[in-house]
């Protein structure tokens, strides 16, 4: 049997091509793991076993017939519960969507079917995208799959806990403030957001539709890369075999290290693991380059748009929505339209400054996030500290919403306590193939998942 954990989706679909296995046998097997492991991870707010089951039989038919319509065809997959599945429950983690049943997918799932997926179900997240923990939210908090006293990280905790034990081969989340790539590190998954709007918001239940990406998260570069094909528009999307006809031995980019802020303050384990893909990253034949970057922290675009989208809810049933979550929204109650559309040119400034940065470099290396992941218990004894920790999982992802441009994580390390690290890429706008490119050759080099993986002691712990 193909298990989604030590497979990927690039040899599952030349196996369901080959009619070695079929999309039935895969979608049962992921069904069972999360029959098995959903009551410890909490990673899926609703499960659709029988429609995925019926998507896999027409699936196995079509390939049957010679139909095969790409590497995702028959492959099992997940979507965070924020994303609209006609027919099918959305709630956003929220009291307030406990029935909301939209009419219509959101585009990124019509070009998921068109791709042949099969959907699994509907995953947990921290409630509407509105923290990086999913510890706040109507179905209880995500586990982490290395250790589920540990948090998944958010918002799109319960996708990445979902791919890293199993329950899928991938799945689909949101970034608003880095709640792809934080839960990914978080995770030890692969996490990429796409420059913004390259990837389609419509049909997503919106967070602050200025900072919000959708993309893809997967088990490793080539499934992302595999889903990345399927969701984007326009120009750049990386050729097929891309990764297959690319020469790593010949990599002579510009890698910027942005020494400061990015790599203050960070944990020792981390420091030491970004310092050992540094390393490796100069063996490949990139030139490190130290360079500054000054990130916007201001958060009025967010907070405006947060409330201006929830203000009528608030006002009506604010008692429907997680006490915390309420306070959130709220922060952007009293922001005058001025100070928004201010706020809101500064941003467009910052989108175009970033481009200069990528005259000097050709792509940014940074720590993920500047820790590995908390104990749940510790925010559940101190909920006040719930937030200012979420700043600090988001403070490396957060500026490459500001600036637009396309980023990834990748695992490059594991704590003493066997929880993952991540390392972020960022590129170029539109440039995600060149990002995707090197963050494959990096995880090749790093040989991170093949080594986490040779311990069973250490490798989803929910299973024990």
């Amino acid at each position: 049997m193909f298990d989604s954990r030590f497979t990927g989706i690039v040899e599952a679909a030349e196996a369901l091509r080959s009619r070695k296995i079929s999309p039935v046998e895969l979608t049962r097997d992921c069904l069972d793991r999360i029959t098995a492991l959903n009551p410890v991870l909490n990673a899926f707010i609703t499960v659709t076993a029988d429609r995925a089951l019926e998507q896999a039989s027409a699936a196995e038919d079509e390939i049957l017939r010679g139909n095969w319509r790409g590497p995702l065809h028959g492959i099992p997959i997940g979507l965070k519960d924020i994303i609209d599945t006609a027919g099918i429950l959305t709630t956003a983690a929220s009291n307030l969507y406990e029935h909301r049943i939209p009419i219509r997918n959101a585009e990124v799932v019509g070009r998921l079917e068109l791709a042949g997926a099969v959907f699994l179900g509907k995953q947990n997240l921290h409630e509407f995208a509105y923290g990086g923990s999913s510890m706040i939210g109507a179905y209880g908090e995500v586990h982490n799959p290395w250790n589920p006293e540990y948090i998944a990280g958010g918002s799109s905790g319960g996708s990445a806990a979902a791919v890293a034990a199993g329950l899928g081969f991938a799945a689909i989340g949101t970034d608003t403030a880095g709640s792809i790539r934080e839960p990914a590190a978080l995770c030890g998954v692969v996490g990429l957001k796409p420059t913004y709007g390259r990837v389609s918001a419509q049909g997503v239940i919106p967070l602050s539709e200025s900072l919000d990406h959708v993309g893809p998260i997967a088990g490793n570069v080539a499934d992302t890369t595999v889903l990345f094909r399927a969701l984007a528009e326009g120009d750049g999307v990386p050729l097929e075999d891309f990764l297959g006809i690319w020469d790593r031995s010949k990599i002579s980019l510009r890698v910027g290290v942005p020494r400061a802020f990015f790599y203050e303050g960070l944990h020792p384990e981390v420091m030491q693991a970004l310092e050992t893909a540094l390393l490796v990253i100069t063996s490949l034949g990139a030139e490190l380059r130290d360079i500054a970057l000054t990130p916007d922290n201001d958060r009025t675009v967010q907070a405006a748009e947060s409330y201006a989208f929830h203000a009528a809810n608030v006002a009506k049933t604010p008692d429907l929505y997680q006490p915390e979550t309420l306070r959130r929204i709220k922060t952007g109650e009293n922001i005058s339209p001025q100070d928004y559309e201010r706020k809101l040119a500064d941003l467009k400034v910052e989108r175009e400054k970033i481009r200069a940065v990528f005259e000097a470099v050709d792509l940014i290396v940074t720590p993920t996030t500047s820790v590995p992941a908390p104990k749940i218990a510790d925010f559940k004894q101190n909920p006040e500290s719930l937030r200012p920790n979420e700043l600090v999982l988001l403070r490396n992802t957060r500026p490459f919403n500001v600036w637009g441009v396309p980023a990834i994580s990748i695992p490059c390390g594991l704590t003493k306590a066997g929880l993952p690290i991540g390392l972020q890429i960022a590129g170029p706008p539109n440039r995600e193939d060149l990002v995707l490119q090197f963050a494959y050759a990096c995880e090749q080099a790093l040989q991170w998942r093949q080594r986490a993986l040779s311990s069973a002691e250490v490798f989803i712990r929910a299973d024990k």
